[in-house]
């Protein structure tokens, strides 16, 4: 049943710090991951990252510094880094209008649309800080999947939010006011067994209200 086969994917799924460097990721089940990124939802629709794609050794050997020397960095198949958007997302740039264009909606009603998106997010464009905090929640979201179908592809993945970000973009030659980096994600074959999955018991987590 797919209900098992995901809860089977879960439980595969680990943060894998030290990868078998001789296996690599094929392109097409590279492809699968970076779609179930792409596919993922965000809020007001506004798909407001970019995923760039290292699977060079000299780019991965570089930026190891850059990620507290983490190992996982240059022994994985390939390194996403998740960009989230700044500018784009503000109203005068113009994209959210054609975001919501792609609805096939009234000039009245896209007009609604961007007054209501305006008026939630005002605090958050005041500043490219505050606008990076909103889209960098929208990346996590795409990374969650990203990880999870690469777990159902038996691929191991490891997220990867030690890393100093300014000197990362720099390094990238990112434009951070279009840009910034939100999160790394490194994706390969494990080299070693999967240890015990530690969580909290369902009934701390979860409260029904009645």
């Amino acid at each position: 049943m797919i209900q098992n086969k995901f809860s089977e994917a879960m439980a595969f799924r680990h943060a894998c710090k030290i990868f078998d460097e001789k296996k690599k990721i094929d392109e097409e089940t590279l492809y699968y991951i970076l779609e179930a990124g792409r596919l993922s939802p965000s809020s007001f629709g506004m798909e407001p990252w970019k995923f760039l794609v290292i699977s060079s050794s000299t780019h991965k050997e570089a930026l190891r510094p850059l990620c507290w020397d983490q190992a996982q960095t240059t022994s994985c198949s390939h390194l996403i880094i998740l960009l989230a958007a700044i500018e784009s997302v503000k109203p005068q740039s113009g994209i959210p209008q054609q975001r919501f264009a792609r609805r096939h909606l009234s000039p009245a009603q896209i007009d609604a649309y961007i007054s209501r998106y305006s008026s939630f997010l005002k605090e958050t464009f005041e500043s490219d800080e505050r606008t990076f905090a909103w889209s960098s929640k929208q990346c996590y979201i795409a990374l969650a999947n990203m990880m999870q179908a690469a777990a159902f592809e038996k691929i191991d993945s490891c997220p990867i939010e030690g890393f100093e970000k300014e000197k990362v973009e720099a390094y990238l030659k990112i434009d951070t006011t279009q840009y910034q980096v939100a999160v790394i994600v490194a994706l390969g074959y494990r080299q070693n067994e999967q240890g015990e999955h530690l969580r909290l018991p369902f009934e701390e987590v979860v409260t029904f209200m009645e």
